[in-house]
């Protein structure tokens, strides 16, 4: 395990997180990077056929952490022209990219364009016509596949669910066919793949294989009217276990065996879009307590971190499980576990059973190498977290504490 307690005192790797909250203070993000290697080739290790891996870079962008798989060989898969940026400078192949999201700007076009990626994930017709116009302006041919919504229930929570009718994201299965038909007989418009991605922290992989089944029937249909298609990116959502007594992780060699059956017969490279998987579990946020308050029969223990730090509870109330920086064997407190943020949505637990840290001494949120520095943000002008990836016996800060010039940068009187 990337985290585990020796002699009552959190450890990371073979470094105790306390000596580097003392060197860096809090709140801090502290990753494992062999977590994050052992994560990848689990996943690589799995799948026979021709397959890329590109990390979702929204899940974690740091560029450290990209710079980590990239040395594996892995691609990205990308939302915006600032991800781009980042994976480009981070070492990742252009021609391991994918490009997706729901709203692609031209500014966004060309520079993908002009960065030579693997393909745009098409979402509507009036993308699909943008990206053709960009492109002849450019005198060049851009290939794509059409994010197709194979309207599966993938059985998560609803705002990271995508791929049923009712979610803004990719074309209807319905629909799907004519637009690739309309796609065919634009001059700068290179068909070569199919995308989908259903819903994110999936624990039963299920529904994947059923979105595939779908979506290989589809290229049947595409290939009986003379659209050959070469890529099939499969998207991410694999989930990873943030309760230890209610999650189980998904066997990646089930997943793996599901997808390749689905698919079975098709000459195709099969892209997986992963971030969650193979971060989540190598991150933690760590905490000072500032103060405990009671309200009559309602405990507060009071961090110095909060929403603007760690979003996922207040925005979809989500579990992380939280303990002691160091065990010091304290009765049990049952309390909301709550920030600085001046919102009564500001919390990381309620009513959460925990021993009782005291003021000065430290807890740690497990579960945080996804969705949370990368959602992070300045509200209430607080200066984002510091950043530090341990290896073995050695950390460095990859990602300094802002201050509060970083808060105003950019802005004028």
């Amino acid at each position: 395990m990337a985290f585990r307690y020796v002699d009552n005192e959190l450890y990371v790797e073979n470094v105790k997180v306390g000596d580097i909250v003392r060197e860096v203070g809090t709140p801090v993000y502290v990753y494992s990077k062999n977590h994050f290697v052992s994560q990848f080739r689990k996943f690589d290790r799995a799948f026979k056929g021709n397959h890329i891996i590109c990390f979702a870079v929204k899940a974690n962008s740091n560029l450290a952490v990209i710079k980590t798989f990239a040395e594996l060989g892995a691609g990205a898969d990308i939302v915006s022209k600032g991800e781009l940026f980042r994976a480009l400078k981070a070492g990742i192949e252009p021609s391991k990219i994918v490009f997706s999201g729901v709203a692609k700007t031209k500014d966004e076009i060309e520079h993908a364009l002009e960065s030579s990626i693997l393909m745009f994930n098409v979402e509507s017709e009036d993308e699909l016509l943008n990206i053709n116009t960009v492109a002849k302006e450019k005198g060049r041919k851009v290939p794509i596949s059409f994010r197709v919504n194979p309207d599966v229930d993938p059985k998560t929570h609803p705002y990271i669910s995508t791929g049923l009718k009712k979610n803004k994201f990719g074309v209807p299965y319905d629909e799907a066919l004519e637009l690739y038909l309309k796609a065919k007989k634009l001059e700068n418009i290179d068909i070569v793949g199919v995308q989908f991605h259903i819903g994110s922290q999936l624990l039963d992989t299920k529904p994947i294989y059923d979105a595939s089944v779908r979506i290989a029937k589809l290229i049947k249909e595409l290939q009986s009217d003379g659209i050959e298609i070469s890529v099939v990116d499969v998207g991410g959502g694999v989930g990873i276990v943030y309760n230890e007594n209610e999650d189980k992780e998904p066997s990646i060699e089930t997943y793996a065996e599901q997808v390749e059956r689905a698919f079975n017969g098709f000459d195709l490279k099969l892209v997986f879009e992963p971030g969650r998987f193979l971060v989540g579990n190598g991150g933690v946020l760590v905490s000072r307590v500032v103060y405990h308050k009671s309200n009559g029969p309602k405990n507060f223990m009071i961090v110095d971190s909060g929403m603007n730090d760690l979003l996922r509870p207040s925005l979809y109330n989500a579990y992380h499980e939280i303990k002691p920086l160091v065990k010091k064997d304290n009765k049990m407190l049952k309390c909301d576990i709550v920030g600085p943020i001046c919102e009564t949505g500001d919390f990381f637990a309620r009513d959460y059973e925990i021993e009782d840290v005291k003021n000065g001494d430290c807890i740690v949120v497990f579960s945080a190498g996804a969705y949370g520095f990368t959602m992070s943000s300045n509200y209430n002008s607080r200066p984002r977290p510091a950043e530090v990836l341990v290896e073995g016996d050695r950390f460095r800060i990859v990602r300094k504490r802002e201050i509060l010039e970083d808060l105003i940068r950019g802005e004028e009187l």
